[in-house]
């Protein structure tokens, strides 16, 4: 008798019935009735704080891009219908393309339908099963998958570790085919900020090109806020950047941008690329016009860091466990599951809404409560998520 097709998800499902024994919700179906503004929205009927949305900079509540996309959506439609190499390609998508180009400083840029698209587009663009994969340990699932789709090997090396990245490109220098490192700017779970420009190095020594996946920190790093290599000085070292439309730029999508002219026969191999309905306009426009605001408002990121730096020097102040890097990206790293789950449910019920992120999908497999701080939030209401982590971590014997 053959098995069943959900009996390979048997341990999956005990572990989902074990944590959903002990939680009085879904930890992954929380939903967010109405949002108020960027920083507050309506979570089970109240009022809650808003530090799990990614929403680095407030945008997805932008007044100009709403209408942008509302003027849009009544001229040309709410959708394409079809591919980017199908009938899919409107003037709008080329403009975007164009502007995140010259945002970014590079000659050429091509947008996906979502972030996650962006990277298994391009990896499996650039390499195939005679190449070789050089990934940092905790780099995001979309990267792996990628690297899955495009079929070769990858090669992992220590979180954050150009020695442990030298020690392994240099071991395939006699080899054949194809090689590409890939690093992200900020790490999406811990906040970490990636060493690029040590990075770098090790590509120049090797002659490999660098892939940097920067959906984190686009809009938040460096002086116009083109992110982690940008800040470190080393961008035109880099021969492709990954970004999405989705944190920073409040809106939905991914882009690529680089120097390489063969960008255009990348478009006719990607495979998410050629076989994926395209952005409708309305998402375009608006996308178009957070852009504008991130190049024409700089005082948001300097909030933005003022605001992490607060949260950040917060969670120390209260005894709490967090990485040492200050970005938008700040993660509590508790003992084991049921802890994380008690502290996640305490804080919901306090109304303060943060990611909790359960082992496997953390990088030492412990529990992380995952905040993200926006420009758009106040200091009462950073100081008020401390105070309230603070006392919940009393309660709960942490600190």
């Amino acid at each position: 008798m053959s098995a069943g097709i959900f009996d390979k998800y048997a341990t999956l499902k005990g572990n989902y019935d074990s944590l959903m024994a002990t939680s009085p919700r879904n930890p992954f179906g929380v939903v967010i009735e109405r949002p108020l503004s960027a920083t507050v929205g309506i979570i089970e009927g109240r009022e809650t704080l808003l530090f799990g949305t990614n929403n680095y900079l407030g945008l997805s509540q932008s007044t100009t891009a709403q209408d942008a996309a509302i003027h849009t959506a009544k001229t040309m439609g709410v959708g394409t219908t079809g591919s980017r190499i199908a009938n899919g390609t409107f003037g709008l998508h080329q403009k975007l393309e164009k502007a995140l180009a010259t945002v970014f400083r590079k000659k050429h840029a091509m947008v996906f339908s979502t972030g996650y698209q962006a990277n298994l587009g391009t990896i499996s663009a650039l390499v195939n099963k005679d190449d070789i994969l050089f990934l940092d340990a905790d780099s995001h699932a979309s990267i792996y998958d990628g690297a899955r789709l495009s079929g070769a090997q990858v090669i992992r090396f220590r979180h954050n570790d150009p020695a442990d990245l030298e020690k392994r490109v240099a071991r395939t220098d006699k080899t054949t085919g194809a090689r590409l490192i890939i690093a992200e700017g900020i790490y999406s779970m811990t906040g970490n900020i990636a060493p690029l420009k040590d990075f770098v190095e090790v590509k120049k020594r090797h002659n490999i090109p660098l892939m940097v996946d920067e959906a984190h920190s686009f809009g938040v790093l460096g002086d116009h806020g083109r992110g982690v290599a940008e800040m470190q000085g080393c961008e035109d070292d880099i021969d492709f950047i990954v970004g999405t439309f989705s944190k920073s730029l409040g809106t939905v999508g991914g882009y690529c941008v680089t120097d390489h002219d063969e960008i255009d026969l990348m478009r006719l191999c990607s495979r998410p690329y050629m076989f994926t309905a395209s952005l409708p306009p309305e998402i375009i426009a608006a996308t178009l016009a957070a852009l504008e605001e991130v190049k024409n408002r700089p005082e948001l990121r300097q909030k933005l860091q003022e605001n992490a730096a607060r949260l950040h020097q917060g969670f120390k102040s209260v005894g709490l466990n967090t990485s040492n890097f200050i970005s938008p990206v700040i993660a509590v790293t508790l003992e084991d599951i049921p802890q994380a789950i008690t502290f996640w449910n305490a804080l919901l019920d306090a109304g303060v809404y943060v990611n909790l992120s359960l082992p496997p999908a953390t990088p030492d497999n412990r529990p992380l409560l995952r905040c993200s701080v926006m420009a758009a939030h106040s200091a009462t209401e950073i100081d008020r998520a401390v105070e309230t982590f603070g006392t919940i971590a009393k309660e709960l014997k942490i600190v």
